[in-house]
């Protein structure tokens, strides 16, 4: 089981999250990042790794 967490205080909306995931388990809503397909999710953490701000957190339960 995967949970991902977006901080919506600091995710500016740059889109780095969209094209970094190869699943596409991402998309931009009202200029910040939502997960929509978490359950794609590889847990690979290039999103946590190529957020510029830190926003994402990918968590494994």
């Amino acid at each position: 089981m995967v949970k991902i967490i977006v901080n919506k205080d600091k995710c500016t909306g740059c889109g780095t999250c969209v094209d970094t995931c190869p699943v596409g388990v991402y998309e931009l809503k009202d200029g910040k990042s939502v997960p929509v397909n978490v359950s794609e999710c590889l847990v690979c953490r290039a999103c946590e790794a190529q957020c510029p701000e830190g926003a994402i957190q990918v968590i494994e339960e």
